[in-house]
């Protein structure tokens, strides 16, 4: 449960973020059985996983005698950086999308491809009941070293464009931006959508110069970003429920007392019912004050079954192994079952 070597890891970070890492005492386990542990992730302070997610934990925890360091904005480096860090264990929270996972251990990418859950209640009862979900943490856990506490949900990953796409059909000459992942471009060839890789920082300068035609992220991403300002059209096609895992060293894992154990776990499983209603109180606050204020015109008639059936076919038939059988399994999953 010691960042032993954060501020060494700081030192490969611009200046403003290497002195954040190492401002003071940290990642330490004192004789008294308490502990500090740092918690990171990529999203600003006042994004929904931070305001309602990362510090409900570090306020639930407290009674518990641990301590947590909440790092935001990627303070500590992106997302592949971070999550080296958590397994050497110089982090030791962090909260990572399966897509970014899927770099260390491939087969868990499954939880981020098109059309596997039908929606975030899909989501959470396949993390909390599928015999095959229980495997997949297991199987993370031995290869990385790190632990799955839990998953959250990151909203529905939908297109914007500057005009309505409403079939597969109307992706035809359209250039969309899809991150440069394994997953995410394995998304688009089953989408039936021409990718572009464009670094994430970069979206909105392609948006505007026309490099790109459009974009898929979850609306509120398109809202922070003001990708709102140069998109005409937001298409609700919801190829992908977004989901964010919770991860931990499992070395600072187990120098925990099994009450702080308990504390942490259960209080990540409380929040993210709440981290949920967040995000999808954002997103509806933002459909709205676009219809108010002339911002995008939000496509609802999309023919998501048309989407959902090719993408399907396509992964089914192009997934192997592992990855198949848990893409299988989450298409056919069925809650209580």
């Amino acid at each position: 449960m010691k960042i032993r070597n954060l501020c060494a890891l700081a030192t490969t970070l611009p200046l403003t973020m290497a002195l954040a890492a190492c401002a003071g005492p940290q990642g330490e386990s004192g004789g008294d059985g308490e502990a500090t542990l740092s918690f990171a992730n990529s999203y600003p302070d006042n994004h929904p996983h931070n305001t309602c997610g990362a510090e409900v934990v570090r306020d639930a925890v407290a009674d518990e005698g641990i301590e947590i360091e909440i790092f935001p904005s990627s303070q500590l480096g992106g997302d592949v950086d971070r999550f080296t860090s958590v397994m050497s264990g110089d982090i030791d929270i962090d909260l990572q999308g399966a897509s970014g996972l899927a770099g260390t251990f491939e087969p868990i990418g499954v939880m981020d491809m098109a059309y596997a859950f039908e929606d975030a209640d899909h989501l959470f009862a396949w993390f909390d009941e599928s015999e095959e979900a229980q495997a997949l943490r297991e199987e993370f856990e031995q290869e990385t070293g790190a632990k799955i506490l839990d998953v959250w949900y990151y909203g529905d990953r939908t297109f914007s464009a500057n005009k309505p796409i409403r079939t597969p059909e109307d992706l035809a000459g359209q250039r969309l931006r899809f991150p440069d992942s394994t997953v995410h471009l394995q998304n688009a060839k089953a989408l039936g959508a021409e990718a572009v890789a464009v670094a994430f920082e970069e979206i909105y300068l392609a948006l505007q110069q026309g490099t790109v035609d459009g974009q898929e992220n979850p609306i509120a991403v398109v809202s922070a970003n003001s990708y709102d300002e140069v998109q005409d059209y937001v298409s609700l096609n919801r190829h992908s429920v977004g989901s964010q895992l919770v991860v931990v060293n499992s070395d600072t894992w187990e120098g925990l007392s099994e009450d702080q154990q308990d504390a942490l776990e259960t209080s990540v499983r409380e929040t993210r019912e709440e981290d949920r209603a967040c995000i999808e109180d954002e997103t509806e606050a933002i459909v709205e004050e676009w219809a108010s204020n002339g911002g995008p015109e939000v496509i609802e008639d999309v023919d998501v079954e048309a989407f959902r059936g090719r993408a399907r076919d396509y992964l089914l038939s192009n997934l192997e192994g592992r990855q198949l059988e848990l893409y299988q399994d989450i298409v056919e999953f069925q809650p209580g079952s």
